[in-house]
């Protein structure tokens, strides 16, 4: 027994002598490792912003509550490039922006630093954008409205209409040139779909440029290459049939009966009619053959006419428009069909403004543009010459429409 006690003893004095000499080599290791101060880190960076641009990058992250910190430094492209962003006094927010990048995807590291030069453990900023030419060549500029791009009012307002444009659209630039000759620019916002112009000057270019911010933490704005042409506007307006009224001069048509009288064509009807609901003559005399109306007021820039025939016959397929400012000692006194007839009326100050020919049945609605230059107008005479259906003496006509330019 005494024999075990005497092992146990051995045992228990050999794992004393072990233990004491670690412990010895472990304060030696400290003393190998300890430089005489304790290591400082200066408050690090947290929650950092990325704000792309245009090659370029802004970064931002809330200021660090150690007073003791005089600088940020940013390391990127594998530390071979950095930035300094001093601290000269208190501010809630530690802005920079790092410029003359190429458009590529970076990674920043940021580290705080003190006056003794003690820094923070670092900050890592990963998969951070910078735009340039590249994604500038991918932007367009924001689509117009193909089925309806354009509106002009009877005073000469001019409304574009544009798509639903992209989520980073932040705007698009407008420039016209206004009826004074002056350069104009306004801007459509993203919210909207149209854009109104009280004063553009007719037949003069509308361009438009889009803007775009790839991020909305973005710090540059970028556009569409280039400027696109809007659609070329036209400013002919329907002239204000409420004011037509009829005239009847020596040798014009008269109406098959009271229904179908001339005050048919201005009551707003927009495909062929049926009898009686339009204009036909009574065909008492060969064609060529006259009717005359009142617009109700002078206009200056007549452009085109729009007539609409009847859904069966007697259509005109080829008809003249003329007009003039005064009816005052205007009236002629040949029959239209007789061939001294066109002599006569220019003598009498009428100016013949389109001879209209269709090649179709002549029912449907036939738009054309006046000859040029027109004089100022305000009584409108038709001479019918032929029909569709080659009868000669009838005329059917659902309703006919002038046209007035505002713009100018």
């Amino acid at each position: 027994m005494k024999k075990i006690k005497y092992h146990i003893l051995f045992i228990f004095l050999i794992l004393v002598t072990l233990y004491s000499c670690q412990k010895n080599n472990l304060g030696n290791d400290y003393k190998n490792y300890y430089t005489g101060h304790e290591i400082v880190y200066t408050g690090a960076v947290a929650n950092a912003v990325v704000q792309p641009g245009n090659l370029e990058i802004g970064l931002k992250w809330k200021a660090s509550t150690d007073p003791s910190i005089t600088k940020y430094v940013i390391y990127y492209n594998n530390k071979a490039d950095s930035q300094i962003v001093n601290i000269s006094g208190k501010a809630d927010t530690i802005k920079t922006v790092i410029k003359g990048l190429a458009e590529y995807t970076y990674s920043f590291t940021i580290y705080s630093y003190d006056a003794k030069g003690n820094k923070s453990i670092p900050y890592e900023v990963n998969n951070a954008k910078v735009y340039g030419p590249i994604y500038i060549s991918t932007l367009l500029n924001r689509g117009y409205n193909a089925t309806n791009p354009y509106a002009v009012s009877k005073t000469g307002y001019v409304t574009l209409n544009f798509i639903q444009p992209d989520t980073i659209n932040i705007g698009t630039i407008i420039k016209y040139t206004n009826r004074a000759g002056q350069s104009v620019q306004k801007v459509l916002s993203p919210d909207s779909s149209s854009i109104t112009f009280p004063d553009y000057k007719g037949g003069t270019d509308i361009t438009y440029n889009s803007s775009y911010i790839p991020d909305r933490n973005a710090i540059d704005v970028f556009y569409a290459s280039k400027s696109d042409v809007f659609p070329k506007i036209d400013g002919s307006v329907p002239c204000d049939k409420s004011l037509f009224k009829k005239v009847k001069l020596p040798n014009d048509m008269n109406p098959y009966n009271s229904g179908t009288d001339i005050d048919r064509l201005w009551d707003g009807s927009t495909s062929p009619n049926g009898f009686p609901n339009l204009f036909h003559s009574d065909g008492a005399n060969r064609l060529p053959q006259t009717l005359t109306f009142d617009m109700g007021k002078i206009y200056t820039k007549l452009t085109k006419v729009e007539e609409i025939g009847r859904n069966c016959c007697h259509n005109p397929d080829d008809f003249e428009v003329w007009g003039i400012a005064d009816i005052t000692n205007a009236a002629t006194t040949l029959a239209p069909n007789d061939p001294g007839w066109t002599a006569e009326a220019i003598s009498k100050g009428w100016k013949l403004l389109k001879e209209v020919k269709r090649t179709d049945d002549g029912q449907a609605p036939f738009k054309t543009d006046l000859d040029n230059n027109p004089p100022p107008v305000r009584y409108i005479r038709i001479r019918v010459k032929h029909n569709a259906d080659g009868e000669g003496s009838y005329t059917n006509i659902t309703q006919i429409t002038m046209f007035n330019n505002v713009l100018n």
